[in-house]
């Protein structure tokens, strides 16, 4: 992007290349302005291309929306900003309309939707109406709204440079190119493939080892509530992860290989660091203080940070980024660097800080995307990545570092959370070329209007007049009865269930966010989805959906208790084989759907129970022999359950026969479990092998005979 934006500030019409023309004509761009939607970002942007630049002033960093006002109306050569400042420089700004601008955008697939994207297309110049008399004294509600529409089309007297490694499918039809075919391509293609081969990246996938957790949650209470069966799952898996227990079980684990491997290892020339993901801001701290008392009881060989923003309480406890380091929040990224020199010396590290002092980052969200250090080379992974975040989180680790010999080799992740399989299937896409197969249908649009029309939260006459008093600028006493008087029939007057109303609000944000990304490169305007747009982003914040079944969900938690937890080295520095073939998206027509998916499957506690322990446990070695003793052991262990007799065997209900059985299994293998681990797993992890057992061990305590 910084060598783009010298190349486009330097470039010419074509009349200009006519020899003895040049220095006549005039640049094709008057500013080329540099757009990110992340501070870090802008940060490091403004950094990378002032320490290109060979003429001084030639860049203007917007610090403010007034720097940015400014610098727009002035022309300066190169603007560096981000997407946020644009909605607050409108008002009073001049026309720039005979201006010509390069628009560089850093990360296109999120900074380019929504509200400061239209904003940003408006700052570059008034659009004009069909009548071609521009927007002067507009004072006709129906003109505003046409105003606004057009305010949002991508600029003519702009060009735009979307550079993105993840393209999404709004991404590629915004910015790219339209095939005969209907399909869009990029309009250049640099591949992560290529870029790997030619060594300006590394690849992150060549060494990456995968962790399997292995739980064994208990009841604590002797009654067996029903519960959602989905959503208890994932509830069971969140309470045993974010658990101090299990915490401090990874904890170790990450020490024990960060500490030899990459610390005593002197990797990068004893400059290598690491970098912790974590699932949430409470389950960092926790990951944070963990490390702190390992390190602590090793001699503090050296120290960790912590990245994340605002303040979290956990356990009672008001935590901040920089309370816990001890440093401001903005000078994380310099005390986490090494040997980072810059030019402007208020940004220098200050002298104090030991360069080698930290070495480990502990994050949850931040810094995951745009964070530029190739001094990592160490990942540890607690967290769910999967689609653009994986490929982003991961990428972290791909930059090349030529200066302290960083090698593919170098490189090591290790992930406690996701599977091999999770990792390819998010990178294939994006390993060599993405397309989209066609444009969006429109038409979706269509139908989420008529759906959310027909559910009568609002009446079409109060769009009409909310619009009205919106484009007159009302204030928000004038506009806030409008928009609770929706919400009263929401919440009450229209008794719309629960289902009812998650579904609405799905819809609602459905079309806020396909109206606001299409409207761009839309050729037509339609007025009716302009209001209704302007209507839903007031009224969705204010819509409140209840899950009936959270405080089940809740209940459960204080059910069980985590009882063993375990990790088993699954896949060992593998190398993840991408596909080279191109990768196709599909466009955004959405299939608008309720939030709970109808009726849920409710289970007892007990069968939860089991069905969660199945899925971590695996693998039997037993030989033939060993197993017939074991076989031999169950069955008399299930004939001497005090519940076999009355359950079982007198029992005429086939179906709670089975029941009963089910459960006395259950309950000696529960009781065997720690004697018996390995049948234990594999009974969990094979469906097949499990029920093919229980036939067998029914049949056998239908013997009476002890000889079998």
């Amino acid at each position: 992007m910084t060598w783009a934006a010298y190349q486009l500030i330097e470039t010419y019409p074509a009349s200009a290349m006519t020899p003895g023309t040049r220095g006549i004509e005039q640049p094709l761009f008057d500013s080329v302005i540099v757009v990110t939607d992340r501070r870090l970002l802008d940060k490091q942007l403004r950094e990378n291309i002032r320490e290109f630049s060979e003429v001084k002033n030639i860049t203007a960093p917007a610090f403010t929306s007034s720097d940015l006002k400014s610098s727009l109306e002035q022309g300066k050569k190169i603007i560096i900003t981000t997407i946020q400042k644009f909605p607050f420089i409108i008002d009073g700004i001049a026309d720039l309309s005979d201006k010509r601008f390069a628009v560089i955008i850093d990360e296109a697939h999120s900074s380019q939707s929504g509200l400061a994207h239209g904003k940003m297309n408006e700052a570059m110049g008034k659009q004009a109406t069909g009548d071609g008399n521009g927007d002067a004294d507009v004072d006709d509600v129906q003109d505003k709204i046409i105003l606004a529409m057009q305010a949002r089309k991508m600029r003519g007297n702009a060009s735009y440079f979307a550079f993105t490694a993840t393209p999404k499918n709004t991404t590629l039809e915004k910015f790219g190119v339209k095939q005969d075919d209907g399909s869009y391509h990029p309009f250049h293609l640099y591949s992560m493939k290529q870029a790997i081969e030619e060594g300006f990246i590394l690849d992150v996938l060549a060494n990456y080892t995968t962790y399997k957790s292995y739980y064994e949650i208990q009841k604590s209470i002797a009654e067996n509530p029903l519960f959602d069966s989905v959503k208890a799952q994932k509830k069971l898996r969140a309470y045993v992860e974010r658990s101090q227990q299990t915490i401090d079980v990874k904890t170790e684990i990450i020490l024990d290989h960060f500490i030899p491997q990459v610390v005593n290892a002197k990797k990068l020339k004893g400059k290598a660091k690491g970098m912790v993901i974590t699932q949430n801001i409470e389950t960092a701290i926790r990951y944070y203080k963990a490390i702190c008392r390992v390190l602590e009881a090793k001699g503090n060989p050296f120290k960790v940070a912590i990245a994340f923003s605002g303040a979290k309480v956990v356990d009672g406890i008001e935590y901040s980024e920089a309370g816990m380091n001890g440093f401001p929040e903005s000078d994380t990224r310099d005390y986490f660097d090494v040997n980072f020199k810059r030019k402007d010396q208020s940004d220098v590290i200050p002298k104090h800080v030991n360069q080698d002092e930290y070495r480990l980052l502990v994050v949850a969200n931040k810094y995951l995307t745009g964070f530029d250090q190739p001094k990592l080379t160490a990942m540890y992974v607690d967290k769910k990545l999967q689609g653009v975040l994986a490929v982003q989180a991961l990428s972290r680790l791909n930059r090349a570092a030529p200066k302290w010999g960083k090698k593919t080799e170098d490189l090591f992740v290790l992930d406690f959370f996701n599977s091999v399989d999770d990792i390819k299937t998010a990178f294939d896409p994006f390993y060599t070329s993405t397309s989209l197969s066609e444009a969006t249908d429109v038409n979706v649009l269509h139908e989420l209007k008529d759906t959310m029309d027909d559910v009568g939260v609002y009446e079409w006459n109060e769009v009409e007049r909310f619009i009205e008093l919106y484009f007159s600028n009302a204030d928000a006493q004038q506009l806030s009865p409008m928009i609770d008087t929706a919400v009263q029939r929401f919440d009450s007057e229209l008794e719309l269930s629960e289902d009812d109303k998650a579904d609405f609000k799905i819809k609602a944000k459905q079309f806020v966010k396909i109206y606001g990304q299409m409207a761009a490169i839309l050729p037509y305007e339609v007025a009716v989805w302009e209001k209704l747009f302007w209507l839903l982003k007031f009224l969705i914040p204010k819509l409140k959906v209840k899950d009936p079944n959270v405080d089940l969900l809740d209940e459960l938690l204080n059910s069980v208790d985590l009882s063993t937890y375990g990790l088993e080295r699954v896949r060992l520095n593998h190398a993840i084989g991408m596909d080279a073939s191109e990768s196709e998206l599909d466009p955004q027509n959405p299939n608008p759907r309720g939030s709970h998916g109808g009726d849920s499957e409710r289970d007892p506690l007990d069968e939860i129970i089991r069905n969660f322990n199945e899925r971590w446990f695996q693998g039997w070695s037993a030989t033939p022999e060993e197993q017939r003793v074991k076989f031999v052991n169950i069955a008399d262990s299930i004939k001497a359950h005090p519940d076999f007799e009355e359950k079982y065997q007198n029992n005429q209900d086939t179906h709670n026969r089975e029941l009963a059985f089910q459960k006395i299994f259950e309950d000696v293998m529960l009781k065997n479990r720690r004697n018996e681990l390995e049948l234990y797993k594999l009974l969990a992890g094979d469906a097949a092998f499990k029920a093919a057992m229980q036939q067998s061990l029914k049949q056998m305590v239908g013997i009476t005979s002890t000889v079998y």
